[in-house]
């Protein structure tokens, strides 16, 4: 009887893995361009990114004079990101969702400066009645659906977005938020899947400000270019430069033709950098000052705007004008929260359910 052999090892060397997005079969969308911002569109963008910082110092003072309670995390350095995103967007007709990094976004959606520093302060004038504070803002008029305080819970929600808009067929595109630190949460990738397999209308954008809540992205995560994420799950991604506006809002465009040519979801990594802690409780004592100092006087949002508008024949004293009537509306936005009286505790036992029961 022959002697039963020993199946041996191939011999054939393995091939190497192909590296991420070089399937070539696959679709994905063009290169994304700068936007070519006329000189109104321009002055928006300046106006809305300064407005944004000067609320955000404002409501650090305030924080820090106790007015504002619990929690704060401000957007100070990433101002180019929902400024270019959601200038492309059609407002009451696309849904963001975010995380509790939110007054920008907001703002950016140009709601009220007054209610959202009534909500900050907790007052009953704010756009959450005074109940949502800081982190969890809310306001189906404006599609804005939050403000969420579990890290990467807001991903799942908006992809749950994405799939109303595809039911209902309105049109309409999600834009869901999420940080650096979120992008290694689980319910991340169930929604990616479920997004893709769906085909769902949604861009997925990850605030990738360096350090997520105090370790540097390098350090945290096994595969740091994040806009790569996506392609296990056939979702492109695109990564881009969150400190200039004019490169956000043109990635902007490319993703909203992407989606609304029905390929489906796709990811946008933006590149950018918080001047503060990761909230006003946090010293920032994982960085230099003189990295943060670097950053400010190389890549700042709003003066790399402010040279396009130097180039295009604005003067210092148009800028310092715009300046100047922003501090304004801060300033008053803050006196309409401290002046507005706070709820009453009735108002703690409503929106709680949709119906009585």
């Amino acid at each position: 009887m022959a002697k039963p052999t020993t199946p041996r090892p191939s011999r054939a060397k393995p091939k190497p893995a192909s590296p991420a997005g070089a399937d070539h079969n696959r679709p994905r969308p063009d290169a994304p361009v700068d936007y070519k911002a006329s000189k109104e569109e321009l002055l928006e963008f300046y106006r809305q990114m300064v407005l944004i910082r000067r609320f955000e110092e404002k409501a650090g003072q305030l924080y820090g004079l106790g007015f504002i309670g619990g929690f704060c995390h401000l957007y100070i350095g990433q101002e180019a990101v929902a400024v270019g995103i959601q200038s492309a967007l059609e407002p009451g007709k696309d849904s963001v969702i975010t995380g509790y990094r939110d007054h920008g976004h907001m703002l950016a959606y140009g709601i009220d400066p007054k209610l959202i520093m009534a909500e900050l302060t907790g007052r009953e004038a704010g756009i959450s009645k005074g109940k949502g504070g800081s982190m969890h803002m809310f306001s189906v008029d404006h599609k804005f659906y939050g403000g969420h305080g579990i890290v990467g819970a807001q991903v799942s929600l908006g992809a749950g977005l994405g799939f109303a808009h595809k039911y209902r067929g309105d049109g309409g595109v999600c834009v869901a938020y999420f940080g650096d630190g979120a992008a290694n949460q689980g319910q991340v990738y169930e929604s990616f899947n479920m997004a893709e397999l769906w085909k769902l209308p949604i861009i997925f954008v990850i605030e990738n400000n360096q350090y997520a809540m105090g370790t540097s992205v390098n350090r945290s995560s096994a595969e740091d270019q994040l806009y790569r994420r996506g392609e296990s799950f056939r979702i492109p991604g695109l990564q881009v430069n969150g400190m200039d506006v004019l490169a956000v809002r043109g990635a902007t465009e490319e993703a909203l033709k992407w989606v609304k040519d029905g390929n489906g979801p796709i990811l946008l990594e933006m590149k950018t950098y918080r001047y503060r802690g990761h909230s006003m409780s946090d010293p920032a004592k994982y960085r230099s000052r003189e990295e943060v100092q670097e950053v400010r006087e190389k890549s700042d949002p709003i003066e790399g705007a402010k040279k396009h508008l130097e180039a295009a024949g604005i003067s210092e004293e148009e800028l310092k004008k715009i300046d100047q009537d922003i501090r304004k509306i801060v300033s008053d936005a803050a006196d309409f929260a401290e002046s507005s009286p706070e709820p009453d505790l009735d108002e703690l036992y409503t929106d709680v359910l949709v119906e009585q029961y």
